[in-house]
């Protein structure tokens, strides 16, 4: 992979991640049970698949950001930040889908009414990271567009390089 496309992938994949947890997350979910004739298990079943596919999606873009930050310069604030998303979809995955799948199987089964405060724990893991996802995508824009102050900076070190030679 080349260092262009290795730039290039970190900064698309946050974007689409972003993209990717707004529109399921926060438009389809809440969405999906206001339309005319879903019901309860319709839309759980509905939203498992989606939510299944989102999650392969997300641990995919995952890896690839991995990826593209071993091939460049990865500084100790992307590593951070890599970390939590890591640590953020592993918490996601590993406690927080298993726990909705077994409240799932309650209300498809009859056996729950439905409402769980695990729901809210999965909102709040993907608003941690969407934040982490814009904090990362911020230090990609900053590496590769240099501020004013970046510049303000450079023309003085450069001044005082060429004036310091006389």
């Amino acid at each position: 992979m080349s260092t262009r496309l290795a730039l290039a992938l970190r900064l698309i994949v946050p974007a689409v991640w972003i993209g990717l947890i707004i529109a399921i997350d926060f438009i389809e979910a809440p969405l999906k049970f206001q339309a005319p004739g879903i019901t309860i298990p319709l839309g759980l079943g509905i939203g498992r698949l989606v939510f299944t596919a989102m999650n392969i999606v997300e641990a995919v873009l995952l890896v690839v950001l991995a990826i593209a930050l071993w091939r460049s310069a990865a500084q100790r604030r992307e590593r951070f930040l890599l970390a939590g998303l890591a640590a953020i979809m592993v918490l996601k995955l590993a406690v927080l889908r298993p726990l909705l799948a077994g409240h799932t199987d309650a209300v498809l089964a009859g056996t729950s009414d439905g409402g769980s405060s695990v729901h809210y724990f999965y909102i709040a893991a993907d608003g941690v990271l969407t934040v982490l996802l814009v904090w990362f995508l911020i230090v990609q824009v900053r590496r590769i567009v240099p501020t004013q102050l970046d510049d303000v900076v450079l023309a003085a070190t450069e001044h005082a390089r060429v004036g310091g030679s006389r």
